[in-house]
């Protein structure tokens, strides 16, 4: 058997995971400090976590595509995005981004605001109070929404078929080698991989589930 769309699968989640943290971390930080259009600028980066992953999908092919903007673009350094295993990344990122987003956004909504108005009679800076006291006092969403980022970045697959396509040993995915194999009435494939996609997805969240309750036992 191929194991090859489980080694696609958990490259892909790692590195979108990775990207999402980041992005997740500072945009939850602009709009934090956002005073005008926050609920308008929030409801967009929200929107792929609400819309179906097909019309995801298809928005990515409109932007990306050969015929766009940015599709031609890189044609001129002989990048193709479309099909490509950077395909499977940019859509895991864009369908888990919000997950990281909303969760590190309402973490930071939760810290004692006290303490950053003390940070700041001290003479901190904006910068030091984020890194000293808003990061640390923030650090169980900002990895909770890491590792459901993660898994949601796992099972992806309309966003993935229709931009990455299902390629096998490039772009075939766990979820999209079960799509083949359900194509090809071939139930005992499809069987193993959805089985190797709840056993790794339930090992993420127990462990996310225990490493808050070791938290919250520090904390206390």
């Amino acid at each position: 058997m191929d194991f090859s769309p489980l080694y696609i699968s958990l490259k892909t989640a790692g590195l979108a995971t990775v990207i999402t943290f980041i992005l997740g971390i500072y945009a939850a930080r602009f709009i934090c400090k956002l005073k005008k259009y926050q609920g308008f600028i929030d409801g967009i980066i929200t929107l792929p976590l609400v819309l179906p992953p097909t019309v995801v999908g298809f928005f990515l092919l409109l932007f990306l595509g050969k015929n766009s903007f940015i599709g031609q673009f890189l044609a001129v350094f002989d990048i193709n995005i479309i099909f490509s295993w950077s395909a499977t990344v940019i859509t895991a990122v864009v369908v888990s981004f919000p997950l990281m987003y909303r969760t590190t956004r309402g973490a930071f909504e939760q810290i004692d605001k006290d303490l950053i108005f003390a940070a700041r009679t001290l003479g901190m800076s904006e910068e030091k109070i984020f890194w000293k006291i808003i990061l640390p006092l923030a650090k169980s969403g900002i990895l909770a929404g890491a590792i459901l980022s993660f898994a949601r970045a796992l099972g992806e697959f309309g966003a993935t078929i229709m931009l990455a396509g299902n390629i096998p040993g490039k772009t075939q995915t766990m979820s999209t080698a079960i799509y083949s194999a359900v194509q090809a009435n071939d139930q005992e494939a499809a069987f193993v991989w959805a089985g190797i996609i709840i056993i790794v997805s339930l090992m993420v969240m127990v462990l996310m589930n225990y490493w808050l309750k070791q938290q919250q036992k520090v904390n206390s």
